[in-house]
């Protein structure tokens, strides 16, 4: 077992990605090492004609991927947008992996992200002491995509300042990075493109240029259709994290997992899943990673202050946090949807119990 906290998708799916490319006829695009059938069976999942199965990455409607994909092999960069939690750095990061093999080429785009972290940095202790040269200059994750023709990923490219935003815009059209102080340039290869993600419900959301815009296919990323889907996704997730973290824990029940994933749609639709009762919203988002990450606390804590069997005493403290982000408005809403919905559900009193002790 490795003692990696996480493991890069191409690593963690090894197997998965070998097995692809002996089964893989179809033809590929330059430094692709799938071809783009090949990265659609990788992400969606699916039986290989030697009966090799491939497991689900992402959970949803397959066309969606396919245009996802479809855009990597031309020359206008992905835009994966969507709502918080709706899986877009888990779609980017495995797209990475099946198209370049390599998913670690990435920029964490934030408030503080600068020009230099796009484009390039200098050394500066060499630039001190030779001047501008190819041997000061640092190359940024980009910079190396476009020499080595893979993917780039830009996470939260919202979260980064306009002014920053649109450097992008020359290495996207004219698919060069211009080097002025060594006069010189670095041209993308084949194989070269951007995945960004983005979504417009946290504060300091940076609106995208239309100039940048128009250099980008959009692929909106919705929430899970289904009570079954975002119940199956959790699933899959959670068990994933026992597997890594090791946990002296059972498996979680199904049932405890419905009743996360119940009390997250009915809070954020604003009506209960039989459309007779209407509930307030909260103002959090509660998406299907804040479910994921209520069951993979209430794990832990069955696994190390309870008996390792995941209850509704484990989970309550993490349901209430995900929901209460307004210590005013939410606890409101929550108090009422305990006392007029988990109140009346017979076979929900021990969550009830919990979360009214806490």
């Amino acid at each position: 077992m490795s003692q990696l906290l996480r493991q890069h998708a191409e690593q963690l799916f090894a197997h998965e990605l070998e097995e692809l490319k002996k089964q893989d006829n179809d033809k590929r695009p330059a430094n692709w090492v799938l071809s783009p059938q090949s990265v659609v069976t990788y992400l969606i999942g699916g039986k290989l004609k030697n009966g090799f199965q491939v497991s689900p990455k992402y959970i949803g409607n397959r066309r969606l991927m396919e245009i996802a994909v479809a855009t990597l092999t031309t020359d206008r960069a992905l835009l994966l947008y969507g709502l918080p939690g709706t899986a877009k750095s888990w779609v980017s990061e495995h797209l990475a992996a099946g198209v370049s093999g390599d998913s670690t080429l990435i920029i964490q785009g934030t408030a503080g992200t600068s020009e230099e972290s796009v484009r390039y940095g200098w050394n500066y202790a060499r630039l001190i002491a030779e001047g501008p040269s190819a041997g000061a200059l640092v190359e940024t994750p980009v910079m190396r995509a476009m020499k080595d023709g893979k993917i780039v990923r830009l996470e939260e490219l919202t979260r980064i300042g306009a002014d920053v935003q649109d450097t992008l815009i020359t290495i996207l059209s004219e698919k060069t990075l211009p080097v002025p102080e060594l006069n010189m340039e670095v041209q993308a290869i084949k194989g070269f493109n951007i995945i960004a993600t983005a979504n417009n419900r946290d504060k300091g959301v940076n609106e995208l240029s239309s100039a940048l815009k128009r250099r980008f296919n959009t692929v909106i990323l919705p929430l899970p259709d289904s009570i079954e889907e975002e119940i199956d996704i959790v699933r899959r997730r959670v068990e994933s994290f026992e597997k890594v973290m090791e946990l002296p824990v059972e498996p979680p029940a199904l049932q405890e997992i419905r009743r996360i994933v119940t009390i997250f749609r009915e809070l954020r639709s604003g009506v209960t899943l039989d459309g007779k009762t209407k509930i307030k919203m909260p103002t959090g988002t509660l998406s299907t990673a804040e479910a994921i990450s209520v069951v993979n606390s209430g794990l832990s804590m069955a696994a190390y202050f309870g008996d390792g069997t995941l209850k509704a005493a484990d989970v309550a403290a993490s349901i209430i946090g995900s929901v209460i982000k307004d210590p005013v408005q939410d606890k409101l809403v929550w108090q009422e949807y305990l006392e007029t919905v988990v109140k009346t559900r017979s076979d929900w009193s021990d969550i009830y119990r919990a979360c009214r002790d806490l």
